[in-house]
């Protein structure tokens, strides 16, 4: 059996063994139907997509921004996350890039040994294991959902409606930068962590009604570093630009919906720039069609949504592939860092002093470089997201046959497609 060496994100205060997680009546104030009848959160409605854009995908005011930060920091006051993330030191590396080092040690602390599989994207949901319906109700900031209207509004208390399940925002009491929260789209319906419409609607919709340049969400496929096979998107604060959100572009298609894609150029990761658009939905499908071919063709990939919403990076990677291969240099491996989408996007999370000291930009080079699909890999993968892309703008089914082709001339090029075969990982956080 392979296993990976890995350092786990405690994203709960309540994620304990599985034997103490079957309790009934858990006395938690959990997000389960033990304590859910009854049960009342804060509750923040956005206007919908259209009057969005009428709005140019912009806030008028910060409301969100503000009531996100403000409802963060009284779970501050409270006591309920592990560690102090402001005391953790920061600096941005000298060099042309700008990557931004953390020396993070306390993430590591407390862990708890997990296992799930790392050679599939797509996992079923285990509702035995740790999911956000298992999280205290205080660590919920509020409900985030859709109205008619054409203002936002926040309610301090409200119902939760269990027939529809609710969207929430959570904190994550590990966090990586000031203001690190969860989205979890429709968390009563138990979804696998895997995008689909609607949820990837939603995350943009969650960016342009924050309006802050510097608050972004990121999102980690299975076998791309995700910890928890629970639908969820992850943000946080960063007053500084990301290496990525700076690096050249050249545009490679126009679509039929105004939607411009181009290709990273000079950055260590290969991946996709999605913006622009006849609107937001248009640009949220075409971000959709590309992640929905990515999972279904079982590639790991991470997302960064940027610039408020207006633009999206989608990156194909590799690293716990060649990880599980035995292909990484151990001298990577023995900084636990895991390379995730904000260390893909140049925030790079060190656990350990000497690497923070160490830190520079050739270093940060090369574990990216691992990340990256290779040239010929990564235009194989470009050509299956742009088939998908096609095929939704014109209502069409791919072809089985021509799936299955293309994914065996991807399987069996220089790179792997993932572990092959039917070979389990064991990953221990």
């Amino acid at each position: 059996m392979l296993r990976i060496k890995r350092v786990p994100t405690m994203v709960s205060n309540y994620q304990k063994d599985s034997e103490e997680q079957q309790q009934v009546g858990c006395g938690r104030n959990c997000l389960r139907s033990c304590c859910l009848p009854g049960a009342n959160l804060p509750l923040y409605t956005f206007k919908k997509v259209k009057n969005m854009m009428d709005a140019k995908m912009e806030s008028p005011v910060p409301f969100l921004d503000s009531l996100l930060l403000g409802e963060w920091e009284d779970r501050v006051q409270r006591g309920l996350f592990r560690y102090d993330v402001t005391a953790c030191e920061t600096k941005v590396i000298p060099g042309q890039s700008g990557f931004i080092a953390q020396l993070n040690e306390g993430r590591h602390l407390k862990k708890r040994p997990t296992e799930f599989r790392v050679d599939k994207v797509l996992q079923p949901f285990d509702g035995s294991k740790f999911n956000f319906t298992k999280v205290g109700q205080e660590e919920v900031l509020f409900q985030f959902e859709e109205t008619d209207g054409d203002e936002a509004q926040f309610f301090p208390s409200a119902p939760i409606d269990t027939e529809n399940s609710p969207s929430v925002v959570a904190i994550n009491v590990s966090p990586i930068e000031y203001g690190h929260v969860l989205l979890i789209p429709r968390i009563l319906e138990c979804l696998p962590q895997s995008i689909d419409h609607k949820s990837l609607l939603l995350a943009i919709q969650m960016a342009a009604e924050a309006g802050n340049p510097y608050f972004r969400l990121g999102y980690n496929s299975l076998g791309a570093f995700a910890t928890i096979n629970h639908l969820h998107f992850q943000a946080y604060y960063l007053a500084v630009p990301f290496p990525i959100e700076k690096a050249a572009t050249r545009k490679i298609s126009n679509l039929d919906n105004e939607v411009k894609v181009s290709e990273l150029l000079n950055y260590p990761v290969r991946g996709l720039v999605f913006e622009g658009g006849n609107d937001m939905l248009a640009l949220s499908d075409a971000v959709s069609d590309s992640c929905i071919c990515l999972q279904d063709s079982n590639i790991p990939y991470n997302v960064l949504i940027a610039d408020s919403g207006k633009r999206v990076f989608v990156l194909p990677q590799c690293y716990a592939e060649k990880q599980a291969l035995g292909e990484v240099n151990p001298e990577l491996l023995d900084t636990q860092v895991n390379p995730a989408v904000w260390e893909i996007s140049g925030h790079m999370v060190l656990k350990r002093k000497q690497d923070y000291e160490e830190a520079s930009e050739e270093n940060a080079w090369r574990l990216l470089a691992e990340v990256s699909l290779s040239e010929e890999r990564f235009q194989e993968v470009k050509d299956l997201i742009f088939e998908s892309i096609a095929c939704g703008e014109d209502g069409c089914e791919t072809s089985t046959r021509s799936l299955d082709v293309e994914l065996d001339a991807i399987s069996s090029g220089a790179d792997h497609s993932l572990v092959p075969g039917n070979q389990e990982c064991l990953v221990q956080q």
